[in-house]
């Protein structure tokens, strides 16, 4: 298929490259002319063939809201957008009747897989109407794990985003658990080499997983993590789930306070959080905080 790509960042632009190798044309578009196969986002609506197919990979809130603000103006009936950013669910079901006012359809996708996703696949989590679901389908068959890895979450708009929320809401409680049990490790006496106690893990035990093995690559390279301030950032998902729980009245006890250690790591320098920086930056490339060099203008006496 054809397809345009907003957005060629960390994301977009290895999501184009796994596209083009499944033998699909992309035609990206960027603000940095260096990523962009088109100068504008009218040249790259331009240069795709009807009913077109037009990708958004920017961030959250404003960015998307004005990007498919301005595809409303270049597209026509029949063309689909596909939100694949980390929007907010409620803004699925506006976004999707402002576009219908032109006959254009519009597809919600939660995309998972970070930095690893051009090697691995990305996980995607879709929502909208079929017919839509269908012009994009080859898209999503290229992106995917071999095995699995997709899903239509539902027909109405922000099924995708929903589903894609919730998982990063299990996400953050994961990290939580994996970064308190390093910290207890490290605490104590009695125990040595944690960095092999974490690798041991990895096979075969219950609470195997990605998140362990990316853990324990990245304390295997600073067993005490002492390059790294205990300071993580949230994306915003984890306070929304929160916030759908509160209005559904579902309780969540280990999600809320995971998020909550979260806003407490940008009080104080915790271990935990220094494990949560690093499974962040390790997975998807996040950035991290470390202290300045000496004689900087944060410590210009040293």
């Amino acid at each position: 298929m054809e397809i345009g790509l907003v957005g060629l960042g960390k994301m977009g632009g290895n999501m184009r490259t796994r596209l083009r190798e499944a033998g699909h044309t992309v035609v990206g578009y960027d603000r940095n002319p260096d990523l962009a196969d088109a100068d504008s986002l009218a040249a790259m609506v331009e240069a795709l063939p009807a009913p077109k197919v037009v990708w958004v990979m920017v961030p959250a809130g404003e960015p998307t809201r004005s990007t498919i603000a301005e595809l409303k103006d270049l597209l026509g009936e029949g063309d689909l957008v596909v939100d694949g950013g980390n929007s907010k669910y409620t803004d699925d079901a506006i976004n999707a009747a402002s576009l219908a006012e032109k006959g254009i359809g519009f597809v919600d996708c939660g995309v998972s897989g970070g930095v690893w996703g051009l090697e691995n696949g990305y996980a995607l989590m879709y929502g909208g109407a079929s017919e839509d679901i269908a012009k994009v389908q080859p898209a999503f068959d290229a992106l995917k794990p071999e095995e699995g890895g997709a899903v239509h979450a539902g027909p109405t708009p922000g099924a995708g985003h929903f589903a894609k929320m919730v998982h990063n809401g299990i996400e953050y409680a994961m990290m939580q658990a994996y970064a308190e049990g390093w910290e207890l490790l490290e605490k104590v006496d009695i125990v040595e080499n944690v960095p092999a106690i974490f690798d041991s893990w990895r096979s075969g035990t219950v609470i195997r997983s990605w998140l362990l093995d990316l853990l324990t690559e990245a304390i295997e390279d600073d067993e005490h993590l002492e390059q790294l301030r205990g300071y993580a950032d949230d994306s915003g998902e984890g306070r929304w789930t929160v916030q759908a729980a509160i209005d559904n009245a579902v309780p969540m006890h280990v999600i809320a306070s995971s998020l909550f250690a979260r806003f407490t790591s940008r009080q104080d320098d915790s271990p935990a959080m220094k494990a949560i920086a690093a499974m962040r930056n390790q997975f998807g490339g996040h950035a991290v905080h470390t202290e300045p060099p000496a004689g900087g203008e944060a410590n210009p006496d040293a």
